[in-house]
């Protein structure tokens, strides 16, 4: 009796030992809870930031039919609204990640003691909410037990304050805002548009099943690895079936399902490749500035890479890709021509300079190469930079086939870089100042330079038309008045000239009497520089200024010709006002900018003024008319680039005028209709590279055939609305337009010989 009597008192000592520890267990576990919730093991969101959690939302750039064209970012993540996910995704998610998710408030009991239980062997036990938790605010789990303790401890305590903060639904969309789907694709919606081009509502089944399945471990089951595609999609059809275990599909859907193969359209987004790489990279520029004049409301700037602002712009998506897709289809054609052509040349790409410029050229080009500058700031000296250049090493390098890997020193690689055309490509709408497609260049990866946005080049005869409207303005001259196209001499000291000026044709030949209509269509030369001699240089350069030219212009009489380095972007403004009866509209690239929420920061009015009489001005368009029917534009009606033959065929009313510089540096086309203009520059970058004969230099067949192949192509789009009508006649206008044609010279060429202009 004594032994069972001790037994019993030693077993009730273990009992009450048992509850003792159970009880200090339990206190210790809510004590820690305690202390996570009060912060001391760890610093925890406060309520403003559960409220608001810090989220690097990119800024959208909007095009003015609603395309994302771009983004700034840190992370590339656009938030999503819980309406705008397809339910199949939702469905997917809770039954892989969650089964209980509408059951808990942030911790799943059941699930944390079966995890506890089995030591985790058949999985953890963490909510959505919990996963939403660690990615807001704490990121990868430590590796240390003790410390990855405490972290479960604080999500713990955070998902239970989320579910408190925030609706079933947003914590699901939070969550699919925030999971990082590799290739800059953070957020479900950046991740549709970058694994299939699609909005998050637009996927399948199937593809927000693979989606799910990444959430396990996205490198280890990424859809564009070859050799993990069986392991994808049978992570994929895993998720297929917990769907079916849940109730959302059935059997025979997820049978159906699970043969389809994974079909991608990968597209990664990076700053320096899609549409509009030269505007965005301006438009970055400029959003700079703002930012700095626009101030959030407590005095603390905007980041352009976290905000999520949205910068809708006037750019059309389409008319930026039908831009982009005429160079990316003339080009390469006339830059086959100039590799064939230099072959020939022992210092290609450069003509008619000596080994000194050479020698110039390619170190002005060597010092503002990245390779300088990165080894200048390691410390090393001149000498050593400059012999690495002369070391041959892998590459890859820029073709119109696509990239190409190749062995060859970074001298020899600038060389060969100086062979490239290069191009400038702007449209516009003369009535509203709206920009409608920017091309700065061919290759932003590989050129960076923006012909549109920051290049000044020669203008050759694309600048007579402003000669021509200041005789018309202050002579009140007709285009259907005669004028002599003969020899032709300005004395010296005449406008300041240091010596006498005798400008010539390019052919040699002279016409005698012709029409101002028929001067401007075959862009004689001597009619320029007779029509500048009368009104004087000053005048002209009024008159270029009020057309919203800001590029210096000396007034001197060379300007005739085509002297002056003006900008695409000015060019393309001052035509416009032409079409739009002498009112200048500032070119404008933004509408408005809005916040995160959609608050509008600023809304942008574009700049206007009356510059010119509107009987002048559709007396110029008449002017330009003529060179697209009878003169230097003419192929525009039957199509080809002297050297190739393209299909465009135009019939309706175009104004238009090529120019070419001195030496066939610079090839110019500017063409207008009645609502849009658009003008193209083509050239190397440097003036000394460049074709040798007119044949192929002048601006018929450098850029002419861009702006055709780019308004062919807008003219197939029936969206677009791009008119095929008449220019707006003004009321009793009051200057004679309507001449007696008289045929001129069909094979006439845009004037390339500049010689005279060194007087």
């Amino acid at each position: 009796m004594a032994t069972k009597k001790t037994n019993t008192n030693e077993f009730s000592v273990y009992i009450k030992w048992f509850w003792k520890i159970f009880i200090l267990g339990i206190a210790f576990v809510v004590l820690l809870f305690l202390f996570a919730s009060w912060g001391l093991l760890g610093e925890m969101p406060s309520f403003e930031k559960l409220e608001n959690p810090d989220s690097n939302i990119a800024t959208e750039i909007i095009s003015s039919d609603g395309e994302v064209i771009g983004k700034y970012y840190a992370q590339n993540r656009v938030p999503v609204k819980f309406e705008d996910l397809p339910p199949h995704l939702v469905n997917a998610l809770i039954a892989t990640e969650d089964e209980r998710f509408y059951e808990h408030s942030g911790i799943d009991v059941r699930g944390t003691i079966r995890a506890v239980v089995k030591l985790g062997t058949d999985g953890g036990a963490s909510t959505i909410t919990q996963q939403l938790a660690k990615l807001l605010f704490h990121g990868e789990g430590s590796k240390n037990i003790i410390m990855r303790l405490i972290q479960k401890i604080k999500e713990w305590v955070i998902a239970v304050r989320l579910e408190r903060q925030y609706t079933k639904k947003e914590i699901l969309s939070m969550y699919l805002n925030e999971v990082d789907f590799l290739y800059n694709a953070v957020g479900i919606r950046s991740a549709a548009k970058i694994y299939f081009n699609k909005e998050p509502k637009d996927l399948t089944v199937e593809e927000g099943a693979l989606f799910v399945g990444m959430l396990k471990n996205p490198a280890l089951y990424n859809p564009t690895k070859e050799k993990r595609k069986k392991l994808v999609f049978d992570r994929r059809n895993t998720v297929l079936g917990q769907m079916v275990r849940s109730g959302f599909l059935s059997d025979a859907e997820k049978n159906k399902l699970a043969k389809d193969s994974i079909v991608l359209n990968f597209k990664p987004e990076s700053h320096n490749e899609g549409y509009a790489t030269y505007f965005r990279e301006f438009l970055r520029d400029y959003m700079k500035k703002w930012i700095k004049d626009h101030p959030k409301e407590d005095g603390t700037e905007y980041d352009l890479y976290r905000d999520g602002l949205k910068i809708y712009v006037t750019l059309d998506s389409k008319m930026q890709k039908y831009a982009e897709e005429a160079v990316a289809e003339h080009l390469p054609n006339l830059q086959a021509e100039f590799f064939k052509l230099a072959k020939n040349n022992k210092n290609a790409p450069f003509l008619n300079i000596s080994k000194e410029e050479t020698e110039k050229i390619m170190m002005r080009a060597i010092k503002s190469s990245e390779r300088w500058r990165v080894m200048k700031e390691e410390g090393k000296s001149e000498d050593q930079i400059l012999k690495s250049f002369d070391i041959k090493a892998k590459m890859k390098i820029f073709s119109w086939k696509g990239e190409k890997d190749t062995i060859m020193t970074p001298r020899d690689s600038i060389r060969y870089y100086k062979h490239f055309l290069q191009t400038g490509m702007m449209a516009m709408e003369p009535q509203t100042g709206y920009i409608k497609a920017w091309v700065g260049g061919i290759n932003y990866k590989y050129f960076q330079y923006d012909h549109v946005g920051q290049g000044a080049r020669q203008v050759g005869s694309t600048f007579k038309p402003f000669v021509y409207a200041t005789a018309i303005e202050q002579l009140g001259m007709s285009p259907c008045d005669s004028i002599i196209d003969g020899p032709f001499t300005m004395p010296k000291g005449r406008w300041g000239i240091e010596k006498d000026w005798s400008p010539s044709n390019s052919d040699g030949k002279y016409k005698g009497m012709i029409t101002l209509k028929q001067a401007l269509a075959n862009s004689i030369n001597t009619v320029s520089a007779k029509l500048i001699d009368r009104v004087g240089p000053q005048a002209v350069v009024d008159m270029a200024h009020d057309l919203g030219v800001t590029s210096d212009i000396p007034a001197q009489p060379a300007i005739a010709l085509g002297a002056p380095e003006i900008t695409v972007r000015e060019m393309v403004g001052a035509f416009s006002t032409y079409a739009n009866q002498g009112v200048y509209i500032k070119p404008t690239f933004i509408t408005r900018i809005e916040d995160k929420n959609g608050i509008v920061l600023d809304q942008i009015i574009p700049e206007s003024k009356d510059v010119m009489n509107k009987d002048v001005a559709y007396t110029i368009i008449k002017l330009l008319e003529g060179v697209t029917e009878d003169g230097t534009g003419k192929r525009l009606r039957w199509g080809g680039a002297g050297f190739r033959n393209y299909d465009y065929r135009f019939n309706n009313p175009i104004a238009g005028k090529t120019g070419t510089s001195q030496n066939n540096s610079d090839g110019w086309f500017m063409g207008v209709v009645p609502n849009l203009a658009a003008g193209v520059w083509v050239g190397n970058e440097d003036r000394a590279a460049h074709f040798r004969r007119t044949f192929y230099g002048q601006g018929a067949t450098m850029a002419l055939p861009i702006w055709g192949l780019f308004m062919k192509k807008c003219y197939e789009d029936k969206d677009l609305n791009i008119s095929k009508e008449d220019f707006e006649r003004p009321k009793d206008l009051s200057i004679k337009v309507d001449c007696w044609k008289k045929e001129v010279d069909s094979t006439a060429v845009d004037e390339p010989d500049m010689g005279e202009f060194n007087f």
